[in-house]
């Protein structure tokens, strides 16, 4: 269920920001996949809690391939792909790799690593994507807000997930796979 839920979110992300415009929020600008990307990154972490770190990167690599597959059938621009699957790849792995070596309960875990993988995510998505520098959709002025409100948006989705992993009772440690 850990994968399916994984490799879902980031469909459905896809599919919730190609259908849907951004929403704005005083200055920020947040598309409305941004609400499943931070999950994206919780469910991500149990996929590792269950399946161990050299599995989830086939998972990774496996929704890496259908987030750009979905994202090219969707009507978005090869320069769109290509960013928005690097920025996947390097928060993923960021995620992936914070996630392994903190030694704190699992809450703390999911909600540092998908700070960091989520912070990553908006800014290579953002810049190479959407500023000047990529599909110019975005003036230069615009791209901190973009930013900004995404992390925003991320960063209190891993909070949400991290209170509800913490409230359901820390995993035991026994159902973690060592690395």
């Amino acid at each position: 269920m850990r994968i399916l839920f994984y490799l879902l979110s980031i469909v459905i992300a896809n599919v919730v920001t190609a259908a849907f415009a951004p929403f704005h929020f005083g200055m920020f600008i947040v598309p409305m996949g941004t609400l499943l990307i931070g999950a994206t990154f919780i469910f991500r972490d149990l996929v590792q809690n269950k399946y161990g770190r050299k599995k989830t990167y086939l998972f990774i690599i496996t929704a890496l391939i259908l987030s750009a597959v979905v994202s090219f059938l969707l009507g978005d621009t090869l320069l769109i792909v290509v960013a928005s699957a690097l920025s996947f790849v390097v928060a993923e792995t960021a995620d992936t790799e914070i996630y392994t070596r903190l030694k704190l309960p699992m809450a703390w875990r999911v909600f540092y690593s998908g700070i960091v993988g989520g912070f990553l995510d908006s800014a290579i998505f953002v810049v190479i994507g959407l500023s000047p520098l990529g599909a110019n959709i975005l003036p230069w002025e615009a791209v901190p807000a973009a930013i900004l409100g995404q992390i925003i948006v991320k960063t209190i989705i891993q909070m949400i997930g991290a209170i509800i992993l913490n409230k359901v009772g820390p995993m035991k440690e026994k159902y973690i796979i060592p690395e």
